[in-house]
């Protein structure tokens, strides 16, 4: 039997951050292509900030609810690109908090995680907060491989490296 055939699809998770940046596209196609290749799958994780209106409960919990649709809303969008892409609908994560903080309990709990995939930003202002922060300080505390796309590559250069 071909190492193939004994790894059951969900031992092989690409993670992908999910934002509001360019960079998101050349990431998410670089796991989609991977996924397949490797026969896995892609999961998506978005983060949303916490709720900062303390002063009435129910405006605060209406604030949450509110961020949680559109975090919902994006992810739908995403998944049909990727369903699309690996012939099989992401594993879907939605955290509220800090960034940094619920992906590394993510990577943690889910040990199906094999790889995190992030865009790098291509502005003068360096890769962006969450890949400078992941490489720079917590890359030593995750049991997995990061992968950093460049936000400038293509899908045909992505292509040939996958």
């Amino acid at each position: 039997m071909s190492e193939k055939e004994q790894t059951p699809k969900d031992d092989h998770t690409f993670l992908v951050v999910v934002d509001e940046s360019e960079e998101l596209q050349q990431a998410l196609f670089y796991a989609c292509r991977t996924a397949v290749r490797t026969n896995g799958r892609v999961a998506l994780l978005k983060v949303v900030a916490p709720a900062e209106f303390q002063h009435w409960a129910s405006v605060g919990e209406l604030m949450r609810e509110e961020r949680r649709e559109e975090a919902e809303d994006l992810l739908r969008t995403i998944s049909a690109g990727v369903q699309q892409r690996t012939g099989s609908m992401p594993i879907m994560h939605i955290r509220e908090g800090d960034i940094q903080e619920e992906l590394v309990t993510l990577i943690n709990e889910d040990e199906s995680i094999c790889t995190l995939v992030l865009g790098a930003a291509t502005g003068d202002y360096g890769p962006g907060p969450l890949v400078s922060a992941l490489v720079n300080q917590l890359s030593g505390k995750l049991r997995i491989p990061i992968t950093v796309v460049p936000g400038s590559l293509t899908q045909a250069e992505i292509t040939a490296i996958t």
